[in-house]
């Protein structure tokens, strides 16, 4: 192809949808990628229903050669984190390319360009567009298998293609598989068994005709137990009532459990959901007009959980609390049918959280990275 490439920022409808549903085309070959839902995405780039955006300046850029699209790069910034941070931090999210560096070089230029006349130093990424836990970090190990759902997958070259331009790796990401075909470790029950015994504390599950207390509870353990992360900060209320929106859609309470002490005092909690990522590979992106029924009929088939997010507040830690939620989550998980689970991202500097994984019987089969630039 000739390298007459012309970088646009998204304005339009048409400009959207090219944006959008560039992945279509990159992948279209490749049977581990999962088309997203358009919708979703549609409203990943309306500000009216991301949060993220409404943290920050942002911008989204296409990339097009003769006019058609081929690659795509969002950018912006988090005041809120920046004010927590004190630092003038900026993101890139979305960023997808087909396989030629000269649209990456491009894009990337732009993109930089744009964040420095905003006052941004430092720039990471690829970071969640919306500030979740979806779409965060290029996938680097791992490409022999779908990814499981929110999380990144794309071809090799995206990394080669970042490392080229100057990217530098800031920290990875683990991912944990776990075969639910077998029961939890013997170790890991007992220990579980111990822990309770000597402790006290008790296992529940959400309550979903009462998710207003349960985001609070939520919201009081993340600012308990949130470590000093150079790229999040606990949820403000706001992300934590969009995220429990989308629990109530997605969540099965049996596999979103909190650990409280005698007292009442929830100690941690843990949100796994069914792999929906089984069910969005059969509709293209699409729920109308007929994918709603293909919707309801694979979800019955789905086979597989992401644990995607374990909190234990201070005075919980090592006194089992973690290893409780895994085990708990693995027997339900298994009660259900599922027959396989993942645990992830946990950052590579983790160390407790790493360990805890390993010890419940997790194997760390996909790894994603996070990178950054000096602007």
């Amino acid at each position: 192809m000739s390298d007459n490439i012309e970088i646009k920022v998204v304005q339009t409808r048409r400009d959207r949808r090219y944006f959008i549903e560039l992945p279509w085309m990159i992948y279209q070959n490749d049977p581990n990628w999962i088309p997203p839902l358009l919708m979703d995405m549609y409203n990943t780039l309306d500000p009216d229903k991301n949060a993220l955006l409404r943290l920050g300046p942002n911008c989204f850029f296409v990339a097009y050669n003769r006019g058609i699209p081929v690659g795509r790069l969002g950018v912006g910034m988090d005041c809120r984190l920046n004010e927590a941070k004190q630092q003038n931090l900026s993101y890139i999210t979305l960023y997808e390319s087909i396989d030629h560096y000269p649209v990456t070089e491009a894009l990337v230029d732009t993109g930089l360009k744009w964040l420095k006349s905003q006052g941004a130093d430092l720039v990471t990424g690829p970071q969640s567009p919306s500030n979740g836990d979806d779409y965060r970090g290029l996938l680097i190990e791992g490409f022999d298998s779908p990814p499981v759902l929110l999380n990144s997958y794309n071809p090799p070259y995206y990394a080669d293609y970042l490392e080229r331009y100057g990217f530098r790796k800031q920290f990875d990401r683990f991912a944990y598989y776990y075969d639910l075909s077998q029961e939890p470790l013997e170790r890991l029950c007992r220990g579980v068994a111990l822990a309770q015994k000597r402790y006290g504390f008790k296992v529940r599950m959400l309550d979903l005709k009462n998710l207003h207390r349960e985001m609070i509870v939520m919201k009081q353990v993340l600012d308990q137990s949130m470590p000093d992360w150079p790229d999040m900060i606990p949820p403000s209320e706001e992300e934590i009532s969009a995220e429990v929106a989308k629990l109530k859609q997605l969540a099965i309470p049996d596999l979103v459990l909190f650990i409280e002490n005698n007292d009442g005092d929830c100690l941690g909690f843990a949100v796994a959901l069914p792999d929906y990522n089984q069910v969005l590979t059969h509709l293209n992106g699409r729920l109308f007009p007929v994918g709603i029924f293909k919707y309801l009929w694979y979800k019955r088939k789905i086979t597989g959980t992401r644990m995607f997010a374990l909190f234990v507040t201070p005075p919980g830690r090592r006194k089992g609390v973690s290893a409780a939620l895994y085990y708990y989550t693995m027997i339900n998980a298994r009660r259900l049918g599922y027959t396989y689970g993942e645990g992830s991202t946990v950052h590579e500097f983790n160390s407790r959280m790493n360990i805890d994984a390993q010890k419940a019987g997790g194997k760390l089969y996909k790894k994603y990275r996070i990178y950054q630039m000096s602007l």
